[in-house]
């Protein structure tokens, strides 16, 4: 090797090479093959397909071409890949089985919904299908952007203009390198009535959202079973949906029963179905089964399975479901390019990615259309003038030596650009005729009032919206068909998953580093006051239980934060732990940004209309709105109240609109008044001002006052007590309150207010995790102005922390719990007992 050879040979670090190679590989995969963009649905071969069709101009309403001359097209200037890969990929989009609204029209054998290939593209023709026009339509009309092809020899574009939502309507699959997608097709009318809706509301939820666009509607048509997956998909991008094929069972005159199956789930191959079925028959794994026969044609499917005298066909046909392709399950996966990166979209985002690039089309064919209608009338001006002045401009052309030299002489003498100049020169003699003359002033006063509303279009994007409505109706009205895919509800086998929970009692609790969990409430016994407590769970040192509620599996939870937002789960969605288990981080459940976490819990059962949500802040601002105003919660959280600086939402409290609120301080001030002081706001205002706060107080807590209920007091150093509600007079909203009780050094500063009756039990935890539950009655009724009597013993530092009023439970006669647990009897008279372990032997979760 010589110097000079040598010289060019570089060294590198095969391992940064292969990762580096591999990254690009993985990204040309993601972006220029594999994924469909958000904003036509198209990957890059499908887009380049239809762009080549109608650039030789095989369009819905010319003869069909040769497959192959389509696809030499393709790949000659726009595709470099194989000719097999495009012709399949066309194929696809030809096939009803596999596109709702077909993109390309064949004529010949293209394939079928049994396996079947399609002839070899020598033998097949194609054109565009009347719908994927609309894919293209305006494209002329500097609608989109541009891009060199692979070797810099063409143009192609980076987008279609794509009038209708084809992502949603056809859907798309594809594998790219570390991700795939899998969008199931939809009806057209709906998906464009999801959009209209958006574009009306741009707040539109995704359940309002679900009202309009029910689900996917496959091909093949066939049954869709629930809507909890549905559900998660439209919310999450990602989801898994059970498909069933359409199957009737008749009773023949003979009194024998036979399986008919009209329609399959999306993409299932009909003729290995049948061979899977009579090798499940032959291997006796199905019995019952005389006869199966494929008697499909055009006119529609229909395979029949013949069932024998003493057999059940439904239960041959449950077996069916569960071990062959008649039930299915389609896992819904989001994923398309969204400014060329690869991002996973709810049904929103989806919609609304489309709109606004819909908005981007019609702006830009408006400022196209206005170009042109401005270069127009510009040269109607110059032919006006010319005929204004006509004998003048006769004179100036036949004295002129050549049409340059006529060309100046008309600009300079009349003021005329170079444009309307040659114009002018290229004008014929019969448009000086009268009628002519007429026409050229007619069409330039309707340019003028073209052009005003065109101006009148790109300044207001309302009418752009409305252009938008108006099209995607027309397109409705031209192509919109019946929905193909039932969606079925109800039955054994169609059962929701939120029927496959049971309703049950259970207990949440939430620690305040935002560890959540449920239990069920016979976790809890009775204890008396002034016990030790149970251990009620597992915490670190730094952390304690924050909140603890008692409600049902089914009831709608609200989670408010410190930030005036609020969050919803259902109880059974919060995962269930043992006792003495840690729970599960808030923020894998909720979408919590930093800095925020829960003040306040809000189990609801029904969003009636006629109950309120009642908030109250750390610096005494109240607010109440209507409950049904949170029935739809984004997955991201509502605004629930609109906080001032530097406050925080403490308390949010359920009422029905008749009652008197309490709100309680720090410093032992507590004011009474009734809640219609505080008229009803929308759920994003801010409120205001409920108790009159002095210096270094803050509101702790806010309740309701129900018949007949004591106000509890507890202290941060353990003490409490019950006074009548009698005891606090009716005030105005806004003023500063009574005294509720004697704040010393030995009871500490108030830590909760809670309105109670001696039908519930109290639930008292220590920052330690230390938890005690005793009978509201158990504990002293005495006066405002006192200090209160002992609730739990602490030791040293320890601090009561919560404290949650939960449902009374059955009490447990103390001699047999005691020996139950090997634990020797002890005097009712003493206060102070070590505490009860209940379940001792239960084995502690792995955190």
């Amino acid at each position: 090797m010589s110097e000079g050879q040598n010289s060019q040979v570089k060294e590198i670090n095969i391992s940064q090479e292969m990762r580096t190679s591999f990254l690009d590989y993985a990204m040309s995969v993601i972006v220029s093959r594999a994924l469909p963009d958000v904003r036509d649905g198209l990957k890059p071969v499908h887009r380049r397909i239809l762009y080549a069709m109608n650039d030789l101009g095989m369009t819905s309403d010319k003869a069909y071409k040769k497959s192959a001359r389509i696809v030499g097209e393709v790949i000659g200037k726009y595709h470099p890949h194989g000719d097999t890969a495009v012709y399949h990929s066309m194929v696809r989009m030809a096939q009803d089985f596999n596109y709702r609204y077909m993109l390309v029209d064949g004529h010949g054998n293209f394939g079928s919904v049994d396996g079947d290939l399609a002839a070899a593209m020598r033998y097949t023709e194609a054109r565009m299908s009347k719908i994927s026009m609309e894919i293209i339509r305006d494209i002329n009309k500097d609608t989109i952007d541009y891009q060199d092809n692979y070797d810099g020899s063409e143009r192609e574009p980076v987008v279609l203009p794509s009038r209708f939502p084809n992502l949603l309507v056809n859907g798309a699959a594809g594998i790219a390198v570390g991700m795939a997608t899998n969008i199931p097709p939809h009806q057209l009318g709906e998906v464009i009535d999801g959009i209209l809706a958006l574009s009306k509301d741009p707040d539109i939820t995704i359940a309002e959202l679900m009202d309009i666009i029910p689900g996917p509607d496959f091909p093949t048509a066939g049954q869709i079973l629930g809507r909890s997956g549905i559900r998660k998909a439209y919310e999450t991008g990602k989801g898994s949906i059970t498909l069933r094929a359409k199957v009737e069972i008749e009773e023949k005159s003979n009194g024998r029963e036979v399986i008919l199956v009209h329609e399959l789930p999306y993409q299932v191959n009909k003729a290995k179905l049948i061979e899977k079925i009579a090798e499940l028959v032959r291997d006796k794994k199905i019995d019952g089964i005389t006869d199966l026969r494929d008697e499909s044609d055009r006119n529609g499917m229909r395979v029949v399975m013949e069932v024998r005298r003493d057999a059940n066909a439904n239960v041959i046909l449950n077996n069916l479901y569960k071990h062959t392709a008649l039930q299915t399950s389609f896992g819904i996966n989001m994923l398309a390019l969204v400014g060329g990166q690869p991002k996973i979209l709810n049904l929103k985002q989806c919609l609304s990615h489309y709109l606004d690039h819909q908005i981007v089309v019609i702006k830009r064919r408006t400022a196209f259309e206005l170009r042109k209608a401005e270069a127009r009338a510009h040269i109607l001006e110059g032919l006006r003038i010319a005929l204004d002045h006509l004998d003048e401009v006769i004179t100036l052309i036949r004295n002129s030596q050549n049409t340059d030299i006529a060309r100046e002489g008309l600009m300079t003498k009349f003021s005329l650009s170079e444009k309307q100049a040659q114009a002018i020169l290229d004008m014929r003699l019969q448009r000086l005729t009268g009628l002519e003359r007429e026409k050229i002033e007619d069409e330039y006063q309707g340019l003028l009032q073209l052009i005003a509303e065109l101006k009148a279009i790109l300044a207001d994007e309302e009418k752009v919206l409305e252009i938008i409505r108006e099209e995607l109706l027309e397109i409705k009205e031209r192509f919109n068909d019946t929905r193909r895919t039932e969606i079925m509800s109800g039955g054994i086998e169609m059962i929701e998953d939120e029927d496959l929970i049971p309703r049950e009692n259970i207990i949440l609790t939430l620690t305040n580093n935002g560890y959540i969990k449920r239990l069920p409430v016979s976790t809890y016994r009775s204890q008396r006051r002034g016990g030790r407590g149970i251990q009620g769970m597992g915490t670190n040192e730094d952390d304690f239980v924050e909140h603890l509620l008692s409600t049902s599996t089914h009831d709608t939870i609200l989670f408010f934060t410190n930030k005036g937002k609020v969050y919803r789960l259902k109880g059974y969605e919060i995962p269930e732990y043992s006792r003495t288990a840690k729970g599960i981080p808030i923020i894998n459940l909720l979408g919590i940004e930093k800095g925020e976490w829960i003040n306040a819990i809000i189990p609801v059962s029904e969003f009636a209309d006629d109950w309120f949500l009642f908030f109250t802040t750390k610096e005494g601002i109240s607010k109440r709105s209507p409950l049904s105003s949170f029935a739809n919660i984004r997955t991201s959280g509502l605004i629930a109240v609109s906080l001032r600086e530097e406050d925080e939402l403490i308390s949010v409290r359920l009422t029905d609109g008749s009652k008197d609120i309490i709100i309680g301080t720090k410093k032992g001030m507590l004011i009474r008044f009734p809640e219609t002081d505080v008229r009803s706001m929308g759920r994003t205002a801010s409120g205001v001002k409920g108790i009159n706060l002095g210096t270094d107080d803050e509101v702790v807590g806010m309740e309701i006052l129900e018949d007949n209920v004591d106000v509890l007091i507890v202290t941060e150093k353990g003490y409490g007590k019950r006074t009548p509600a009698s005891e606090y007079r009716i005030q105005s909203r806004g003023g500063k309150g009574l005294k509720t009780v004697n704040i010393t050094e030995k009871n500490g500063n108030v830590i909760a207010v809670k309105a109670v009756t001696v039908d519930s039990d109290l639930m008292l935890i220590t920052g330690a995790g230390v938890l005690i539950r005793m009978a509201i009655g158990d504990i002293s009724q005495i006066g405002r102005t006192t200090q209160g009597v002992k609730l739990i013993r602490l030791d040293g530092s320890e601090f009561v922390a919560t404290v949650a009023v939960v449902d009374k439970e059955e009490e447990v006669d103390e001699a047999e719990l005691n020996e139950e647990q090997n634990i020797p009897e002890v005097s009712e008279e003493r206060n102070d007992i070590e505490g009860i372990v209940v379940d001792n032997h239960e084995p502690q979760d792995e955190e």
